[in-house]
């Protein structure tokens, strides 16, 4: 067989026929062309006949074809496989009269199930065209055929599940698999991505990673079946390869290259097969050290006055994925000396501190939350984080434990520090325990930092302050210096490489404390802080924009105007 690609055989029909002009529209801007099947979605572009179109395939990439009688002539071979991935692939497998195997298909461009099923069959296998709707019919009458052949179908429906669930912990257990999965961690790590997703689509697998708080796409792996890449993730970390209908959440430490990783990983069940997110977490990360996470130099020194407060309750809040556990855990580090207990209960533990007890949460035996702060003040602890206050009884077991001695490190999920107090208020606790427990709130957000390899300055013209009316609002003026991302081979044509915090503190002081009641609100609280002194996330980000270190897209795509 020919190697010869699907955008060639495209070239071919559209110099060949003379098709209408809707028709041959759509086939020189065929949809999803890049993706997985893409002869399929030309065929329906096209006003050909299914036969016709086998005819042309099977010619062009000079293969035989095979008309219906003979599919259903021919003694079908479908142990080792799933029915569905010989549904959704179009492949019929079978022996052929010299006791050899045989594979019909519909697109021979699509490598990944005649890769497949050499794997099943652990031989070369021969392959013939037929079109699309041919193997679908024969699919349809000798797959209810095989699986009529038990008395109740039960016996046979469990041996062929048995048969299926084997066949692809094999596949998945294979040296290519293996190699992609592992060819997957590697880049991840080489781009630093915090995240790796793997999601099966009706056209195909798409691969992306989170990198600097991003998506990227990346290429799929070629001739590597999607179930069996998302098998070989659960086999990783120890989850069922055999249930697909529900969420699995799994866990594992992998060694890539020179480094060794922690990895998480969550599958859920989709319209097409499963989706899994594997979550990064390299174990060398380095020191946890105040000056790394950007604060400001008057909110660094407002940060250690408040580290070295004996009790009482610091919250950090923010979005998902803006960098509150890596605060959480540099406090710690920073709290962490032989005079003091320290115990966290966390969801998952991502940073592991020595020294520090900590504990993951495991909801399905009783242990949350709330339950584990029931026990760490019998433990005698002079210091508790707990990762996140989601409901009014932990919220009120951090604030008791603050107020009888305790220092207590939490987060919450609020848009701006003065939001955390009216939202502690809407959990249930009371106004004089809070002015009495609560020292300061932490906001933050992640920027992205300019690389510094190809970051380029640009002195501002009034065309450019006027056109854009950013530059205004946060208080630049023609002629000052800022810096733009371009983009290079080492941060990957982005322009930013790394993320850096931007941070406002809200201290408890005695003006604000003096609005803490049932009928107040953030914006009171906030305009308050701020005539005391508190820098805002937007004037921090700013303050980064003006030092080079990131951009003004940057700092309005992570902070809003208030």
């Amino acid at each position: 067989m020919r190697d010869l690609s699907a955008e060639t055989f495209r070239q071919h029909l559209l110099e060949k026929y003379a098709l209408p002009p809707k028709a041959r529209a759509r086939v020189e801007n065929p949809a999803n062309s890049t993706l997985a099947r893409p002869l399929r979605e030309l065929w329906e572009a096209t006003d050909l006949s299914a036969a016709e179109f086998a005819d042309e395939v099977s010619a062009y990439w000079g293969v035989a074809k095979l008309s219906l009688p003979q599919l259903l002539a021919s003694t079908p071979c479908f142990d080792g496989f799933s029915r569905r991935f010989l549904r959704e692939s179009t492949i019929l497998p079978f022996t052929g009269p010299n006791g050899g195997y045989l594979l019909a298909v519909a697109d021979p461009s699509d490598t990944a199930p005649i890769r497949a099923a050499e794997l099943v069959f652990g031989a070369p296998v021969e392959v013939a065209v037929a079109s699309f709707e041919d193997i679908t019919t024969v699919l349809d009458q000798r797959v209810e055929a095989d699986d009529a052949h038990s008395d109740d179908g039960a016996p046979n429906a469990a041996r062929q599940s048995d048969d299926d669930i084997e066949s692809l912990r094999d596949l998945a257990s294979g040296a290519p698999v293996v190699r992609a999965l592992n060819d997957l961690l590697e880049r991840a790590v080489e781009l630093r991505a915090s995240d790796i997703h793997i999601e099966p689509f009706r056209t195909g697998l798409v691969i992306r990673m989170r990198v600097d708080g991003l998506l990227r796409a990346m290429p799929a792996p070629a001739g590597i079946p999607p179930q069996a890449l998302i098998s070989r993730v659960k086999i990783l970390a120890g989850l069922n390869i055999a249930e697909r209908r529900l969420p699995q959440d799994g866990a594992a430490r992998v060694r890539v290259s020179r480094s060794e990783l922690d990895v998480r990983v969550a599958t859920m069940p989709t319209q097409h097969s499963e989706s899994a997110v594997i979550r990064l977490l390299p174990r060398d990360r380095g020191l946890l050290e105040m000056p790394k996470l950007g604060l400001a130099a008057r909110d660094e020194s407002i940060m250690t006055r408040l580290l070295a407060l004996p009790h009482g309750m610091i919250v950090i809040t923010g979005p998902t994925g803006s960098g509150k556990t890596t605060t959480l855990a540099t406090m710690l580090s920073i709290l962490n000396e032989p005079t003091r207990k320290i115990l966290t209960i966390e969801d998952p533990v991502e940073y592991e501190i020595p020294g520090v007890n900590q504990s993951q949460v495991k909801p399905s035996i009783g242990l949350t939350f709330a339950a584990a702060m029931r026990s760490f003040v019998r433990q005698d602890p002079d210091v508790i984080m707990v990762g996140e206050i989601r409901d009014a009884e932990t919220a009120s077991i951090a604030i008791h434990a603050a107020l009888t001695g305790h220092l207590v490190l939490t987060t919450l999920h609020t848009e701006t520090a003065a939001a955390a107090v009216p939202r502690l208020i809407d959990l249930g606790v009371e106004g004089f325990l809070l002015k009495s427990t609560l020292r300061a709130v932490v906001a933050q957000r992640l920027v992205r930092i300019l690389c510094d390899r190809c970051k380029a300055p640009h002195t501002l013209t009034a065309s450019d302050v006027d056109n854009d009316p950013r530059f205004a609002v946060v208080g630049f003026k023609a002629g000052e210096v800022i810096h733009q991302a371009v983009g290079c081979e080492r941060c990957g044509g982005t322009g930013y490489r790394g993320r850096n915090g931007v941070f406002e503190i809200l201290e408890m002081s005695d003006e604000v404390r003096k609005l803490v009641g049932p009928q107040m609100d953030s914006h009171t609280i906030d305009t308050t802080a701020i005539r005391g002194g508190m820098t805002t996330m937007l004037d921090d980000a700013v303050a980064k924009c003006r030092a080079g270190l990131t951009t003004v897209p940057e700092v309005f795509r992570v902070t809003t105007i208030r």
